[in-house]
């Protein structure tokens, strides 16, 4: 199964989320189809015309939208001077509301990938009432054991990378939080420090991450490496913002103990085998834990949308969910 035609939006647009912020929006597919959120991962990635194309665009009309700080929202995480403070998960939840509003819509599809599946879930928990379905792929749940997992456990695994990545750390900041102690690099006041520990991060996640050429190449475009690195330490760093329940000490956090919230609302989730994600067994865990929900394992695949079983196993379910 393959993905539908490229396609253009019909309508796009700023909205004003407050905070001095202005989050970049488009629709496209059918004005009069079944509504859907696309949320893009990262936490810092920017949409992409790539994820549209696992949606009917004769059955579906699709909202994508640059979350705070990152692709064409303003103002962008890679200015110094661009207050993080105001860019957190309740923030970016609040701001989904607004736009849904704002586009009069009452009930929606929402898909998500890697943080934007973190995302997904969190927005239906705290508003199931406005989520139809949900169809996640790369799933995580944010928790704390899942930042140690690919910041401090995959060292083990890649240990000339990881060799490399604690590098770029002072001694003393070494043994902690790695994310938080990159994001106060990242937060100097001195450009130069900035820009070498924006570099070793993204080459952390290079190295970690086996990722399409297309997603590799963003990381030379240094307006985006900076926001991307910035915006993920600022989120891991800070336990995704999600609550003092991530902080249980047992791997779970607040959106694996919230799964039974979701028991209303179908879903489908597409996992590939050998996505590290799975080392935890989060996605197992939140699967059985979440009455009326599809766990789709695609072998030899990784993390991410784009191996061909991932793809037709994403579209399987966008296109039985059209009809309902």
């Amino acid at each position: 199964m393959g993905l539908y035609p490229e396609i253009e939006p019909y309508d796009h647009g700023m909205l004003d989320v407050g905070d001095g912020n202005r989050v970049y929006w488009t629709t496209c597919g059918n004005p009069h189809g079944k509504p859907a959120l696309l949320l893009h991962g990262g936490p810092g990635s920017g949409a992409s015309a790539y994820s549209r194309r696992l949606f009917d665009p004769a059955a579906y009309r699709i909202v994508q939208l640059d979350q705070r700080g990152c692709g064409r929202s303003t103002p962008h995480a890679s200015a110094y001077d661009t207050d993080m403070s105001v860019n957190t998960t309740a923030h970016v939840l609040a701001d989904l509301e607004l736009l849904r509003r704002h586009l009069g819509i009452g009930r929606w599809l929402v898909w998500g990938v890697s943080w934007g599946s973190v995302l997904g879930l969190r927005y239906a928990q705290t508003h199931p009432g406005v989520v139809s379905e949900l169809v996640l792929t790369g799933v995580a749940t944010g928790s704390n054991a899942e930042v140690a997992l690919l910041t401090r456990g995959l060292g083990k695994i890649f240990p000339e990378a990881f060799e490399r990545f604690l590098a770029e750390l002072p001694e003393d900041e070494r043994d902690g939080n790695l994310a938080a102690a990159y994001s106060r690099l990242i937060e100097s006041p001195d450009p130069a420090v900035r820009e070498r520990a924006a570099r070793a991060w993204t080459d952390w996640e290079t190295a970690t991450i086996p990722a399409p050429p297309r997603s590799v190449a963003r990381y030379e475009d240094p307006v985006f490496r900076m926001g991307f690195a910035r915006t993920v330490t600022h989120y891991w760093g800070n336990d995704h913002f999600l609550g003092e329940a991530n902080d249980a000490g047992n791997g779970e956090g607040v959106v694996l103990r919230d799964a039974a919230l979701l028991k209303d609302i179908p879903g489908t989730l597409v996992q590939g085998s050998l996505d590290f994600g799975n080392l935890l067994g989060v996605v197992w865990r939140l699967h059985h834990a979440w009455p009326g929900s599809e766990l789709v394992v695609v072998d030899d695949a990784g993390h991410g949308t784009g191996d061909p079983g991932s793809v037709a196993a994403q579209i399987a379910a966008t296109d039985t969910y059209a009809k309902r």
